[in-house]
């Protein structure tokens, strides 16, 4: 399905305007960085093996972690290491940022898009049901927003038809379900750092996975298939046995997260200030719903505030003229035609219902308290 609706460009600085999204940095990164600068390493070095112990530590302690250069490479080396190969047959979500879906493109994977859950925007679990055969080898999900997906009802499907669970948690860095990890379950779970993430190096990811024996593959293959521990150890001729790719993160981006890390506490409880405005003030609107969890054994990482009305494009236009900046960020995938071959005769009719009703409103560090009360009494306005 082909969406008619043009997407708004991002909106012009002025005097004072309401950011959709902004890079969080912190200040001591500047001080920081200056030291990796003069250092040996600014490639990968000693601090993206740090960054992955103190990572592994605060979001994935019973799993193994490589750091990456993006969430898309996490992606990809996700499925090489759940050796999906030609033709295997995964279900992923239809709604997502294309880089869910795209590595399967160079695998060469046969996709099955399922529908979204109304409720959350998340992956439909009724949906992924009536789509398991035989042939399924994995279930891809996205945490939409910062919302988990049911990662109970997934792990039933898991168990029952022996499937891997890859999780994209790109969006959902720190939610919790039943107060552990999300990475207790899947047996791939990546997370980026792209530049408008809850923490940034500007661009980069990580894999988090179950099992442990992949972990020396995983390091090969994320620097192009060489073993770089005995590489620097002075033995060069070691074989290369597998295609590996150039997917490592930098010290630059470790020293960044690094640094950011220290601050994630201060960076999503301001997040949650300002999306509890949000709901507070427009839950009292009839004509808007705001998408949040609906199981409160699941936690919301809030990195969105998306919300649902009939009115979306007439909402956006008025929000623009106030200096608001409003999206709807990510599409569902069929729209694109590198994906037609998976949609022939495919019908989507939760996603139909909500193509033209979502719009995420801004979320970030550099919206005030204030700010949150006067966009969201905006809204109120526009929509009464």
């Amino acid at each position: 399905m082909k969406s008619n609706f043009t997407d708004f460009p991002l909106l012009e600085k002025k005097n004072k305007t309401y950011p959709l999204f902004y890079p969080y940095i912190a200040k001591s990164s500047i001080k920081s960085m200056q030291t990796v600068l003069k250092s040996r390493w600014i490639g990968q070095g000693p601090l993206v093996d740090d960054f992955e112990k103190v990572f592994k530590n605060k979001f994935a302690k019973n799993n193994e972690c490589v750091a990456v250069g993006s969430g898309t490479d996490a992606l990809h080396l996700a499925f090489i290491l759940a050796n999906i190969r030609k033709n295997d047959e995964v279900i992923c979500p239809l709604f997502t940022c294309t880089a869910t879906n795209i590595p399967l493109l160079y695998i060469g994977a046969k996709i099955k898009f399922a529908d979204i859950d109304p409720k959350t925007m998340n992956v439909s679990i009724e949906h992924i049901k009536k789509l398991i055969t035989k042939k399924t080898k994995a279930i891809i999900f996205v945490n939409y927003g910062g919302v988990p997906c049911d990662l109970e009802e997934l792990n039933k499907l898991k168990n029952k038809h022996n499937l891997l669970l890859i999780q994209d948690a790109a969006q959902s860095l720190g939610s919790k379900f039943k107060n552990k990890d999300i990475t207790n379950y899947a047996d791939f779970t990546i997370f980026s750092f792209q530049a408008i993430k809850h923490i940034t190096s500007g661009d980069g990811g990580l894999l988090s996975f179950k099992d442990k024996k992949l972990l020396d593959a995983a390091r090969r293959i994320r620097w192009f298939g060489i073993d770089r521990i005995k590489k620097q150890g002075g033995t060069w001729e070691n074989d290369i046995k597998e295609v590996g790719y150039k997917y490592q993160m930098t010290d630059l981006g470790a020293r960044l997260l690094l640094d950011t890390l220290k601050e994630y506490k201060k960076i999503t409880t301001h997040r949650k200030k300002i999306f509890d405005i949000y709901k507070k003030i427009l839950s009292k609107n009839k004509n808007i719903k705001i998408l949040d969890t609906t199981n409160l054994l699941l936690t919301n990482s809030h990195w969105l505030c998306t919300i649902i009305t009939d009115k979306r494009e007439f909402l956006q236009k008025k929000l623009r003229k106030l200096n608001i900046e409003t999206n709807q960020v990510h599409f569902r995938n069929d729209r694109y035609s590198i994906f037609d071959k998976f949609v022939i005769n495919k019908k989507f009719p939760n996603m139909d219902l909500y193509e033209d009703k979502y719009l995420v409103i801004p979320l970030n560090h550099k919206i005030s308290t204030k700010d949150a009360y006067f966009i969201s009494n905006s809204i109120n306005r526009i929509l009464k």
